[in-house]
């Protein structure tokens, strides 16, 4: 089997919320996919996608994914795709970095390989665990009494995970802002529910410091990616009395382990597209587990050619380390495939059907924006 052609679509995905709030008051109200298509010489298809956050989530941006992909794709032309380490190492030596660039074409590949022998990816990641897994909102940091009320509408179709997004600047209310959002998202928790308080980068030691010193005793949430560096990361941590979760500092498989090393988090946000897709995806996963990391599932954002790559990297953790996977679909109203995900009591698993369990709706991508061809 050898790869005969790559196909590059460009795509917008609208936000389903509106406008979606972060910290540090960057806003989004679409985001820009890439999604790739490969053929090979049996005419078996693999399809991948990578839509970064924005511009100012990691250093990843859409126009960048895309010209990655123009450097990366000749490349892999004549190569068999089934060799996914093969694969990424030829991209690693093609082009240093731009894990957004390489994560589409990585997954397409896993979709063929999948096809090839007739299994789920997850099979082949290692075999799911066959336990559902609970799914995490993505609550846009806003009024604290909204912020409630779109927990409870998430709560009210079946999650089970909580993502509060927070990071007030002092002149949009600050450390007591925050702390009322907290309070509030968690006002009505239930048994069995999981919030992670999400700053991404947004605060420095002594913010978060007197925004945790703010809140109500009892709380039960872990601190999701507080601050934008180790130092004033580590520096929290010693004195932060809530479980610390990585985000955008754990990036590639030497962050986890210098994370290990520094007992600088209790978990990590595996974010496929951020470690550059589904094959360093799996050795995070692995180094995590190893460290008795615990670990949500996810994506930056992405359409549903993403989420299918979520459910089946997720389906393979062990259940006492995944805390959540992400239904990045659910955050955009564009509908670019078709995944019969299975719904079971607590959560979702994947499908039984082969590689990535999806069926594209091509006539939504429109034309190839670049192709390459054998």
């Amino acid at each position: 089997m050898k790869i005969t052609g790559i196909e590059l679509f460009h795509v917008g995905l609208p936000y389903s919320g509106g406008t979606y709030q972060l910290s540090g008051g960057r806003t989004y109200d679409s985001f820009d996919a890439s999604i790739v298509r490969i053929t090979c010489n049996d005419g078996t298809q693999g399809w991948g996608e990578s839509t970064p956050f924005g511009s100012t989530y990691v250093a990843a941006h859409a126009l960048g994914a895309r010209a990655g992909i123009a450097e990366l794709a000749p490349a892999l032309l004549g190569r068999d795709p089934r060799q996914v380490d093969r694969i990424h190492d030829l991209m690693d030596a093609t082009l240093v970095g731009h894990n957004h660039a390489k994560t589409p074409l990585d997954i397409a590949c896993w979709d063929i390989f999948g096809k090839s022998v007739g299994l789920p990816v997850s099979e082949l990641l290692g075999g799911s665990t066959g336990i559902p897994m609970p799914m995490i909102s993505s609550i846009y940091a806003g009024d604290p009494e909204d912020m409630r009320h779109r927990v409870a509408e998430h709560r009210a179709r079946g999650y089970l995970g909580h993502s509060i997004k927070i990071g007030a600047l002092d002149s949009e209310g600050g450390p007591a802002l925050d702390a009322e959002r907290i309070a509030a998202c968690l006002a009505d928790k239930q048994p069995g529910e999981y919030f992670l308080v999400d700053a991404n980068g947004g605060l420095v030691p002594e913010t978060a410091l007197r925004m945790l010193r703010l809140l109500p005793p009892g709380l039960d949430f872990v601190l999701e990616a507080p601050c934008a560096t180790w130092r004033e990361t580590l520096s929290l941590r010693q004195r932060c009395a809530y479980p610390i979760i990585l985000d955008e500092l754990a990036q590639e498989e030497e962050d986890i382990s210098r994370a290990i090393a520094e007992d600088a988090a209790d978990g990590i946000g595996l974010k496929i597209s951020k470690a550059g897709g589904l094959t360093p995806g799996r050795r995070q996963r692995d180094i995590a587990r190893a460290a008795g990391l615990t670990l949500s599932v996810q994506d930056t954002v992405g359409s549903v050619i993403a989420f299918a790559g979520i459910v089946q990297l997720g389906a393979t953790v062990p259940a006492q380390l995944l805390r959540c996977v992400l239904n990045c679909a659910d955050m955009v109203t564009l509908e670019t495939a078709k995944f019969d995900f299975v719904q079971a009591a607590g959560g979702i698993l994947p499908p039984a059907a082969p590689g990535l369990g999806i069926t594209v709706n091509e006539a939504v991508l429109g034309d190839p924006v670049a192709a390459w061809a054998a």
